[in-house]
């Protein structure tokens, strides 16, 4: 859960890169050189700064609900302060939670969890979450239908938006 928040400077090939890896991450280094107007081997070393830097990450997403995970949510958790990291360090390594920030507002903690169906919900919020010692109250808001989903990668977008969420 460490975070670091030393920036890296992006130059405008270096984003357009980006950019061609997170609509394909497999897309060949010679197709994205031939687009960029550079060398495949400009390509790979930039690549491989990018990766060595932790700019960026290739990975495969997968699609949770082809996987049986039909049923999604996000829950405000509310922790003891002296308990906060800790709950994140233990909620974070539950299976069921695709993802975990710590933030402002009413909760301490939202967690996106995803669950195959209602037995395992409730199974997650019975016998994992509000056993977390410091865990003072959760409220769920279990998703109905996603009507806009843009996560493409995980990791930086370069342009647009920070956090690029889409198919």
């Amino acid at each position: 859960m460490e975070q670091h928040n030393t920036k890296s400077v992006l130059d405008d090939i270096d984003q357009r890169i980006i950019e061609a890896l997170q609509q394909d991450g497999r897309r060949p280094f010679t197709k994205i050189a031939a687009d960029l107007g550079i060398s495949e081997a400009s390509v790979r070393q930039r690549v491989a700064t990018l990766i060595n830097t932790q700019v960026m990450q290739i990975v495969a997403v997968t699609n949770p609900v082809k996987l049986g995970f039909s049923l999604a949510s996000m829950i405000g958790i509310r922790v003891a302060g002296e308990r906060l990291l800790e709950a994140a360090d233990e909620i974070s390594a539950f299976d069921e939670v695709v993802y975990l920030v710590l933030c402002t507002g009413s909760f301490d903690l939202l967690a996106e969890v995803v669950c195959s169906d209602n037995d395992h919900f409730l199974r997650f919020l019975t016998e994992k979450l509000y056993k977390v010692a410091g865990v003072q109250e959760a409220e769920t808001f279990m998703y109905l239908r996603v009507c806009k989903d843009t996560w493409t990668s995980v990791g930086f977008s370069p342009r647009g938006v920070m956090f690029n969420r889409g198919e």
